[in-house]
């Protein structure tokens, strides 16, 4: 029998600029064991996804993963445009750590109440690549909300982030600064992939970069990660279930 999911989140689920993870979590499982559904949309805080359930629950799957808060946690860097992010985006208020957890954690509980899924909440990927600077700092700060939201709601923790810190420790990187991705600097990316027909992992290797491709949208070695803590999700549902 197929196991529906439904793959909640933002660019780095649609993929557009990332590494398919949903195209990743596929090709490890039996085939036909599961059908992957995308629900991402580029740009998106918890705000956005939390407007858009609609899609979701009309047709319930059996498991839902959830991967949100990177552009919230962007939001709380430093030198971040914060006032153009939520016209861009259209933002009734102004990003914060508590908007953020209140959001996703009305998600869980929408999610809860319309539908019988299993849910994962996965924590951030690293932002940048130094794991100890403040961009990865906002990504652990915001996947500890992550896992406050799941603890409270027993949805189950995905552990992203730190799968992502170790990989990121044994490959001992460059000391790349971090920088923030601009739109203009997306399209290039864009361009370079889908017009040059340049593959992600060589944009990425040109910069320097271990995990990504600029800091934010995963290469194949960050989005593998991706599939590989979710696959481990679904592994341990099915031990479970035939125990």
């Amino acid at each position: 029998m197929t196991t529906r999911v439904a793959c909640l989140g933002d660019s780095l689920t649609r993929a557009q600029l990332s590494v398919d993870y949903l195209d990743l979590v596929e090709r490890r499982r039996p085939p036909g064991e599961v059908r992957l559904v995308r629900f991402g949309a580029n740009g998106d805080y918890a705000y956005h996804l939390l407007r858009r359930l609609d899609a979701v629950v009309v047709d319930p799957p059996d498991v839902i993963t959830v991967l949100i808060g990177t552009n919230d946690a962007r939001a709380s860097l430093a030198g971040y445009p914060v006032e153009q992010a939520m016209k861009r985006k259209r933002l009734p208020e102004r990003p914060s750590a508590g908007w953020f957890q209140q959001c996703l954690g009305a998600v869980v509980e929408r999610l809860r109440t319309e539908t019988d899924a299993a849910i994962g909440l996965l924590s951030l990927p690293v932002l940048g690549q130094r794991p100890d600077g403040a961009a990865a700092r906002a990504s652990q700060a915001y996947s500890r909300l992550i896992a406050e939201v799941a603890d409270a709601s027993a949805a189950a923790y995905l552990p992203l982030h730190e799968r992502q810190i170790e990989e990121l420790r044994r490959a001992d990187p460059p000391p790349v600064p971090y920088r923030e991705p601009t739109p203009a600097a997306g399209l290039g990316v864009l361009i370079r992939h889908a017009v040059l027909r340049r593959s992600l992992d060589t944009i990425s290797r040109r910069r320097g970069l271990v995990l990504t491709t600029d800091h934010i949208h995963q290469n194949s070695r960050g989005a593998a990660l991706v599939a590989e803590v979710i696959d481990t999700w679904l592994t341990t549902r099915t031990t479970d279930r035939t125990t």
